[in-house]
């Protein structure tokens, strides 16, 4: 659910109540449980007026029951949708629009619950509604994000904040889609000096390898084409403007060249996101979280789809934050919801 303070509850209920969200999946058989609060939902579905019932479940059993009692009631989308209360009653109090604490923790709880069910094969996916950070830190939790906290909770130390635009519209790369995963993230832009370092480059390059070398090999008998951005403006122009592109970020691309992975760079971001975006490249990894966030987010922000790399379960969410300026207006875009669930489904396999 992500924090209820925010436009996280308008989107998930826009989105499973919009008519196009099946039809955009196909014929893969699927069905949504809400992790969060029965109630926030179902005052969602009023907001957004979509015909949406969200059944309050205490367990995973009533869960089962309702999705047994949905799908034998209709042939489409269900109307009645499980809701598993993971977020505490005190969540319902949370102030519209506003930080507040009962948010965060809100956000935290189900985040929590979502990932042990997804780490106990009861879910295939997570698909997750935006938190506000500031709201877990007033709740005593102190991750800079869903990543990070993530990563921590399935005990992995490699993973990577991918921000992907799925094919078939103009900008959004060749035919699969278009990809910017990022070195370092969420930390002041002082901080990413000590980050970027020649192992974490490589280690990104290797998570983009091997996430997009999956999703192309089923179609195409080559390697996926990676291109890396310089930190410097101009590529630092042979060490004029910086000596990290030639010290740290050009060893780094040599070192995976050398491990067979088809990836160039350092390019300068501003002339290489015009060429990503018409197919030249399936991915680019940037050296910070604004480099490639403003750069993608300008192609198409409402249908990029944010994938964490590295993780043992498959997690995505929308793009865009909690957006406290219009929550609980009913104007929040659910597009970009819909579409991390369609990645999900997809991914999941």
């Amino acid at each position: 659910m992500g924090d209820p303070t925010g436009i996280g509850p308008e989107v998930i209920a826009g989105a499973l109540g919009s008519p196009s969200l099946s039809q955009r999946v196909g014929a893969v058989p699927w069905t949504a449980v809400v992790i969060g609060r029965a109630s926030i939902l179902q005052r969602a579905a009023r907001v957004m007026q979509v015909d949406l019932t969200f059944e309050a479940c205490e367990n995973w059993e009533q869960v089962e029951t309702v999705h047994s009692a949905a799908s034998s009631a209709c042939d489409g989308m269900p109307k009645r949708i499980a809701c598993l209360q993971a977020a505490r009653e005190e969540s319902e109090s949370a102030l519209d629009g506003r930080i507040d604490a009962r948010g965060g923790q809100a956000a935290y709880d189900c985040l929590l619950r979502a990932t042990e069910l997804c780490r106990a094969g009861r879910l295939a996916a997570m698909v997750t509604a935006p938190l506000q950070k500031k709201g877990m830190e007033l709740a005593g939790h102190h991750w800079p994000g869903h990543t990070e906290l993530l990563a921590h909770l399935c005990g992995v130390e490699n993973t990577a904040m991918m921000l992907y635009l799925p094919p078939g519209k103009p900008n959004h790369g060749g035919p699969f889609g278009l990809g910017v995963i990022h070195v370092t993230l969420h930390m002041a832009l002082r901080e990413i000096f000590h980050w970027i370092t020649q192992e974490n480059i490589l280690r990104t390059i290797q998570l983009t390898e091997n996430y997009f070398s999956k999703l192309i090999s089923a179609q195409v008998e080559r390697r996926p084409r990676i291109a890396v951005t310089a930190l410097n403006p101009h590529s630092g122009e042979s060490g004029r403007f910086g000596r990290e592109e030639i010290e740290i970020i050009a060893p780094a691309v040599r070192q995976a060249r050398d491990l067979g992975i088809d990836v160039s760079g350092p390019w300068a971001v501003d002339t290489l996101m015009p060429r990503a975006a018409r197919g030249d490249f399936d991915a680019v990894v940037a050296m910070y979280h604004d480099q490639g966030h403003i750069a993608l987010k300008l192609l198409d922000m409402f249908e990029a789809v944010n994938i964490t790399l590295g993780l043992p379960i498959v997690r995505t969410s929308v793009a865009h934050g909690t957006a406290h300026d219009i929550a609980w207006k009913g104007i929040a875009d659910s597009a970009g919801m819909a579409q991390a669930i369609v990645a999900a489904i997809r991914l999941s396999g």
